[in-house]
């Protein structure tokens, strides 16, 4: 929770950190939630500039999301998409804004 708030608060630097610690302990068994935060993961990589790391996380959401019933991981994902789509120059992100259209 802690981690979600600071990305809302546009605090990256203290997100980052509480987000990842969260990721780590949890295994694939836990799709739905692994991608939502991995959705607030990527929203602070690229609040902080981080475009590598924020598609990277974006990807990874994706690819979990892909075999999960709940459409909330999607809808997380959809602004970020939108606010990676002003760096679609880059092959990485490129690759994931068409990964995301199928």
């Amino acid at each position: 929770m802690a981690g979600r708030c600071w990305t809302e608060l546009r605090r990256p630097i203290r997100a980052v950190p509480v987000l990842e610690g969260f990721l780590s302990r949890y295994d694939d068994t836990h799709a739905r939630d692994k991608s939502l935060y991995l959705s607030w993961l990527a929203d602070s990589y690229l609040t902080a500039g981080e475009i590598e790391q924020a598609t990277a996380s974006v990807s990874r959401a994706l690819e979990l999301s892909a075999g999960v019933a709940s459409v909330r991981p999607r809808q997380r994902l959809a602004p970020i998409l939108h606010r990676l789509n002003a760096h679609k120059a880059l092959p990485a992100v490129a690759d994931v804004l068409t990964r995301a259209r199928t």
